[in-house]
């Protein structure tokens, strides 16, 4: 581990990561998914993929596109953007979704599943911790996620609308980002969980419900490095997306040859 600065939190490599978890001696323990669990957006990514796959109409991809514009130039909110990404599938059965969820997670995005993480879950599961995992992407490709940690949709908190006759409406019912995951979490009746995991500062919230020494940036986004320097949360990043050292400098042609400088 190295000493955290003003600006850089302390990173943790596995074998330290693992063993500040498992000194929590945690009974709950919640994570996000994206970006956490695995590498990469998989609401975003499913949203394009849908829409390569022929699935949504052109009236529906065009009311997208305008949201999803207006939210890249920061007209339209996380939470709001994140709904409609649940929203665009109205009219379409739960059951095409589900399969289609199928389809995406394996091909797409359980490829990029940290190793790290799936054994630290699974090392927590054998101690009999809770694990929880609340993400806003929609709860139809994080169900399909999860299972491959053997978490169960009763334990998954996400973004999700109301189901009719098996048709999907355009009613939310949840969307779990930013303090909204702590109000999910909260709903779920966990006020303070043992340990925190998340990669974003979407997740600051849901972070600082940890116990203390319980929050876990895991392959963090700038503006969450800066908070977790900030409160001293220590960092962990997975193999696969572990910054890379910076280049060692080239030295002028004279001193590569080792001739004197002068």
């Amino acid at each position: 581990m190295t000493v955290a600065s003003q600006s850089v939190p302390a990173v943790l490599t596995t074998a330290a990561f693992h063993a500040a978890v498992l000194a929590l001696a945690p009974r709950i323990a919640v994570f996000d998914c994206d970006g956490t669990l695995w590498s990469g957006d998989a609401g975003s990514g499913f949203m394009r993929w849908t829409i390569a796959q022929g699935l949504l109409s052109p009236d529906a991809i065009a009311w997208l596109d305008t949201r999803y514009r207006g939210y890249l130039a920061g007209q339209v909110s996380e939470l709001d953007i994140c709904g409609h990404m649940v929203q665009v599938y109205r009219g379409l059965t739960e059951a095409d979704l589900r399969a289609a969820a199928a389809e995406f997670f394996a091909t797409e995005i359980a490829p990029r599943i940290f190793p790290e993480t799936h054994a630290l879950i699974a090392d927590l599961q054998s101690r009999n911790v809770e694990i929880w995992a609340v993400s806003s992407t929609n709860d139809w490709v994080i169900e399909e996620g999860v299972h491959r940690f053997n978490i169960p949709p009763s334990r998954v908190l996400a973004a999700h609308v109301a189901i009719e006759n098996g048709i999907i409406t355009d009613r939310i019912l949840d969307v779990p980002t930013d303090e909204g995951k702590v109000a999910a979490l909260a709903r779920a009746g966990i006020t303070a969980p043992d340990a925190v995991f998340g990669n974003s500062i979407h997740d600051a919230a849901m972070l600082s419900i940890a116990r203390a020494n319980g929050a876990f940036p895991v392959n963090p986004t700038p503006a969450l490095i800066e908070l977790a320097a900030a409160r001293r949360w220590p960092a962990y990043y997975p193999a696969s997306v572990a910054p890379r050292p910076a280049p060692e400098p080239v030295p002028a042609a004279g001193a590569a040859a080792g001739e004197p400088r002068g």
